[in-house]
């Protein structure tokens, strides 16, 4: 068994900037929450979050014989942002799409664990099947739940990628769950634009910004958005920016995150002007591929409005 500090020490070589583990487990608890918030409709058109419900909230059925979660934090905290007065991106993506990014480092990082631990067979998942990361996240120590429905660490805040590695092997388990320091604070709550963040840690999916400009597929109309959208063009921020634990972030040290220059400073006249070729040449391996060359330019439309 490999000690739990050389674990993160491994961790850190591959480029992850913090590593936790718990027993693999039926997550009972946060079933109960997440059916709750499914049976309410908050996720949306976002129908993906209703499948593979069993695998969700249990690693034993979504990867046979595990034993461990695995659970990594990178961050992504930017040292340049973005000018004002420009159609905004989301921090998480300025650079190179981070599924790739973590992807291979998650590779890289089994594979060293196979080579300490002999034969260990696991699946790393980021934002790409159906895990509870968050919940494994705090189940390891992480950090705690905010309001705004984003895992917060006391020392780093929560401009982080959350990676799970499930293994069929039995590792040192981290310490419980850390306390929520939360407190009585609604910065996030008072200052979103659209209203989405609700009492009791509950976050209206199909409310928020980031579900408008890259989730939800339609064409947008005046009766069904806020009017309040704060020249988001692609995911929004508010919620972390406004998070008193985020005076702690620090410029994240990976090259691959680094702000795309070619498309960093463009105005709202290089939005307008730009066309499906050139999307595809500068967001080809950007998180933005998500939303498709339409989504932009729905988006930049309304903003203009």
């Amino acid at each position: 068994m490999i000690p739990l500090l050389q674990l993160q020490t491994l961790a850190a070589q591959y480029g992850f900037d913090a590593c936790s583990t718990a027993k693999a487990e039926p997550l009972y608890h946060d079933a109960k929450i997440l059916e709750a918030w499914l049976q309410k409709g908050r996720h949306g058109s976002m129908q993906y979050m209703e499948n593979h419900f069993d695998l969700r909230v249990d690693p034993t059925k979504l990867v046979p014989g595990a034993k461990t979660v695995i659970t990594l934090l990178k961050n992504y905290y930017p040292k340049q942002q973005q000018q004002a007065q420009v159609p905004k991106v989301s921090k998480y993506a300025y650079g190179k799409d981070y599924h790739l990014v973590i992807r291979k480092q998650l590779k890289l990082f089994l594979h060293a664990l196979q080579q300490k631990l002999g034969t260990i067979q696991g699946r790393g998942f980021v934002d790409s099947a159906p895990v509870l990361e968050r919940a494994w996240a705090t189940k390891s120590g992480l950090g705690w739940v905010g309001k705004n429905g984003n895992l917060i660490n006391k020392k780093t805040g929560s401009f982080f990628f959350i990676a799970t590695l499930i293994v069929d092997v039995v590792l040192p388990y981290s310490a419980q769950q850390v306390t929520d320091f939360c407190g009585t604070c609604t910065k996030c709550i008072d200052a979103c634009p659209t209203q989405a963040i609700l009492p009791n840690k509950e976050v209206n999916g199909s409310a928020c910004i980031s579900y408008f400009t890259i989730e939800l597929k339609e064409i947008l109309a005046k009766q069904q958005l806020p009017t309040t959208w704060n020249d988001w063009l692609f995911g929004c921020d508010v919620c972390q920016d406004v998070c008193p634990w985020n005076r702690f972030s620090r410029p994240h040290t990976e090259p691959a995150f680094e702000p795309n220059q070619d498309w960093f400073h463009f105005t709202q006249a290089d939005w307008e002007a730009l066309t499906e070729e050139s999307f595809k040449n500068l967001f080809g391996s950007s998180p933005l591929k998500r939303t498709k060359f339409s989504g932009i330019r729905r988006n930049i439309t309304w903003i203009k409005k």
